[in-house]
């Protein structure tokens, strides 16, 4: 698997940053696996880390994935979209 950041913008707003990057591998990965390889491309926290998209094409092995790397968990939390709970979740 190699993981390669072709952009990264600075979003100061949000007290993030914004990437894009590529990734080469045979098989799909799942957005926790990629949090991680992100987390020690960058020397982040994993839990800083908010993977939005992995996009591949049929057949072939390189994705491009976006992802936000926040400056703080605090920052993180007051930022993302909070997950609604299902029924019958919770019980």
């Amino acid at each position: 698997m190699n993981l390669k950041i072709t952009e990264d913008r600075k979003n100061e707003l949000f007290a993030r940053n914004e990437i894009v990057a590529e990734l080469e591998s045979k098989t799909p990965l799942k957005k926790q696996e990629v949090s991680e390889l992100i987390s020690k491309k960058s020397g982040k926290s994993v839990d800083d880390i908010v993977v939005k998209k992995i996009a591949g094409r049929f057949g072939s092995e390189r994705f491009i994935i976006k992802a936000n790397i926040y400056n703080s968990r605090e920052a993180k939390e007051k930022n993302e979209p909070k997950k609604k709970e299902k029924k019958g979740e919770g019980k």
